[in-house]
């Protein structure tokens, strides 16, 4: 029987992990199988990366399998080069599939066998109406639907639609098949969803044999039972769909095609997003196709061929997803969270060597001769944490540390950065300046003498000396000799966009009535996302593999483009920035250039809070923030999110007054966030508090508090004043809901007599017609317990 394995676990316990070891200790499955199951129509994402790493991992853990599995139900949207791309991103990352990718389309037969089983036991039919006709019949969430005029077809008749559908006599929407559930439910994925659809496009990999392709529900519920699978784990967005997943279960195993047993169960887990870019594939293509981006690659994106051009490595993915974790709520992700897994990872990988990409020419007046100098690649802390002693060479070989070294020379003649001169230096500049003194980094101090203008006024040379070994300085830089400096393109990513949250500012704007040009995500790309600049690196990096990540002194961790840079025309990519390069970065506080004027020298340049150059990392004030969070158990997503933003933050202490922080959080970032940062919030936080107190007591449940605040927001009335009022409180005595099941019960006969005849996926009929009696303020737990007793 599977089981947790001995190896280190990937994933944290989580209430999934809870359910599957509460599987395997009942004996229900003997190995626990899970599927990634992307659709081929974009490349992946970084949350692609984190399901992959929850489904892979799961299964990892357990010693089980994990199916790579192609969704590729829509011909219209996929192509074969997303199919390659996306197994090439998920091999990247590392998982182990077995010998075959699964697809779909290789069950298409099986598929289509099975729709006509369903049509001959009386649960699907052919409709025949309009798109927008079938839309107004299934009715609404107070108003259950009206039977479509053709939901009577004989069983005869459906057939032999359903077979010229496949034989492509019938134009695109000409016919649907649709299954026969219930049009009166509460859930209104069960009013009759379609099971197939007319496309006449030829699919990237059967071609034209098909003209009728599956819904998404059809084929995840059939194809993870042919595959194997136990657990189908999905984000919540199909939360909603599981009804349907477990219906067509019940109804196709055994004779109809599917194995009778084990079945597969599908589990939700919260959907994710991160700040300062967008991860949906339409708002993607409108960045590609609008020229912001050069293509699916393109370091800026989310993008795992982007995060891989820009030299993220997949253990830092892998990290990230790590961190991340399972939740039951939708959350938005702290960008820093996954720079700072990008830095842990690079920090004991990346050799450190020096790059100028600014370039400042010094000449040292007193330096007849090239001086050889041996660099260390590795600073002291790494050394001290390697577990064995030895550091890595950019070729991969492990040595001593004395042996970690690189041979370069300082020459009379060497390039510095441009902002480490500064004529006119703010308080606190400790690099050089006019007769002031720096330390070359492990070379000796050096003294400016004297510098050269341009007409312009910008200083394009400095002459100094270089001091004796007894000098000091207070300031350490980095360099490039003029013998050593090999020509190279430097290019510096930022964010993407200028806020955080792109698509709800575009959103609220939209909420505001302006322009259609205002409305869009697009007005907010940040145009400073990508600059280029030329500069010299050490020729020490001649000699290494192409794919060696450094850490460029005091510039970042960087690497070799690996499609544009080629011998003699060298391009690297910063992959991120240093830890203390954000926010507090000289270049942003201390803005005196050498090559600017000495009046725009001293000019500092503001900072904004929605700037894409503000600190990803916190001040001394937010880190504060963040551990008083923390230690009142507030998540860290949640956490983070509320360390950064001061009118969450106090939106949030305010309220836990009255209510505990870690319940109210997960509220205020992902309910209230986007009316807060517009300052045009209906709620206050004591209602807020109120509203969570009476949900923590049981006193209502979580569907009864999300309708109730998103009233609040809109009218601005108190959340605990509509509950009240409106007389919303969960019902949970036994006895009344006890009435309430006995008379559905009773009012369904035929479905209690289907249920005990073995339809056991009914049991969500009996549930929902319960909570629609009670308008939902039932308790979903006991409804549950008290119809499974009834029927026994």
């Amino acid at each position: 029987m599977s089981a947790l394995t001995t190896k280190p676990r990937l994933v944290s316990p989580n209430f999934i992990t809870e359910i599957i070891d509460e599987d395997l200790k009942a004996g229900r499955y003997q190995k626990i199988v899970t599927r990634f199951p992307p659709e081929p129509n974009g490349y992946a994402h970084l949350g692609h990366a984190i399901a992959s790493y929850i489904d892979f991992g799961i299964a990892h853990d357990y010693g089980g399998e994990c199916r790579l599995r192609m969704d590729d139900t829509n011909p219209e949207a996929e192509k074969a080069e997303y199919a390659q791309a996306l197994i090439a991103d998920m091999r990247w990352l590392g998982w182990d599939w077995g010998p075959e990718v699964s697809y779909a389309s290789n069950y298409f037969e099986a598929l289509y066998q099975m729709a006509e089983k369903l049509i001959l036991k009386g649960l699907a039919y052919v409709d025949s109406v309009s798109p927008e006709e079938m839309a107004r019949l299934r009715g609404t969430v107070d108003k259950p639907g009206t039977p479509s005029p053709y939901r009577e077809r004989s069983v005869e008749e459906n057939l032999a639609l359903f077979r010229r559908m496949r034989a492509g006599e019938f134009r695109n929407g000409e016919h649907v098949l649709r299954a026969k559930i219930d049009l009166s439910s509460p859930n209104m994925k069960l009013r009759d969803p379609v099971l197939y659809r007319i496309v006449h496009a030829e699919h990237y990999r059967t071609g034209k044999q098909w003209c009728i392709y599956p819904s998404y529900d059809f084929a995840q519920a059939t194809t993870d039972a042919l595959d194997g699978v136990t657990h189908s784990l999905c984000s919540l967005e199909f939360v909603d769909n599981r009804a349907i997943y477990d219906w067509l279960l019940e109804n196709l195993r055994g004779k109809c095609g599917l194995p009778a047993a084990p079945r597969p169960y599908q589990y939700e887990f919260a959907r994710l997003s991160l700040e300062y870019t967008v991860v949906s594939k339409r708002k993607l293509r409108k960045l590609i196709d609008g020229g912001f981006v050069r293509g699916w690659d393109d370091p800026r994106l989310p993008t795992l061929a982007g995060q891989r051009r820009r030299g993220v490595r997949p253990e830092a993915i892998r990290r990230f997803a790590a961190q991340v974790g399972i939740s039951r709520t939708n959350r938005t992700v702290d960008i820093a969270l996954l720079e700072g897994a990008i830095r842990d990872d690079l920090n004991t990988t990346a050799p450190r060597v020096m790059a100028v990409l600014r370039p400042l020419r010094v000449v040292l007046t007193n330096l007849s001769e090239p001086r050889p100098i041996a660099l260390p690649y590795w600073p002291h802390d790494v050394i001290r944490e390697s577990p064995d002693g030895l550091v890595p060479l950019p070729s991969g070989q492990r040595v001593r540390p004395e042996e970690a070294t690189r041979l370069l020379s300082l020459t009379p003649t060497l390039y510095i950065e441009q902002d480490d001169f500064a004529l006119t230096p703010p308080k606190g500049f400790k690099r050089l300046t006019p007769g002031g003194t720096v330390r070359l980094k492990m070379a000796g101090v050096i003294r400016c003498d004297a510098y050269q203008t341009d007409p312009e006024g910008r200083v394009t040379e400095l002459a100094c000396t270089l001091l004796p070994e007894e000098a000091k300085a207070a300031g350490v830089i980095h360099w490039v000799s003029e013998e050593d400096a090999v020509p190279a393109e430097f290019r510096l990513y930022d964010r993407l966009f200028t806020v955080p949250h792109p698509e709800a500012e575009a959103k609220e704007q939209e909420d505001e009535h302006e322009t259609p040009e205002d409305q869009d995500f697009l007005r907010f790309v940040n145009p400073k996302s990508l600059e280029v600049v030329h500069g010299y690196i050490e020729k020490s990096v001649l000699g290494d593999p192409t794919d060696t990540r450094y850490q460029l002194e005091r510039n970042g961790y960087f690497w070799q483009d690996p499609i544009d840079s080629k011998p003699g025309a060298l391009v690297y990519n910063r992959i991120v920035t240093l830890k203390d390069t954000w926010g507090q970065s000289t270049r942003q506080t201390e803005e005196p250039r050498a090559a600017g004027s000495p009046k725009a020298s001293r000019a500092k340049k503001p900072e904004s809070p929605a700037s894409p150059t503000a600190s990803p990392n916190l001040s001394p004030e937010q880190e504060s923030r963040l551990q008083s969070l923390l230690a009142q158990g507030v998540p860290e997503a949640e956490a983070r999110v509320l360390a950064r933003e001061p009118r969450l933050a106090e939106f949030l202490l305010q309220a836990a007054r009255s209510a505990p922080a870690a319940a109210l959080a997960h509220w205020v970032v992902n309910d209230l966030a986007p009316a807060l940062r517009a300052g045009a919030s209906g709620v206050r936080p004591e209602g807020l508090a109120g509203l969570v107190k009476l949900l923590e007591s049981g006193e209502i449940n979580t569907r009864i508090a999300k309708d109730v605040l998103a009233e609040a927001q809109a009218s601005g009335e108190d959340p605990v004043e509509i509950v009240r009022r409106k007389g919303l409180r969960q019902v949970s005595d036994e006895g009344a809901l006890e009435a309430i099941v006995d008379r559905i019960l009773a009012e369904n006969p035929d479905k209690v007599a289907a249920y005990r005849g073995g339809k056991t996926g009914l049991l969500g009929f009996f549930v929902g017609q319960v909570m629609r009696e009670t308008q939902g303020q039932a308790k979903p737990q006991l409804v549950q317990e008290l119809v499974s007793r009834k029927l026994g």
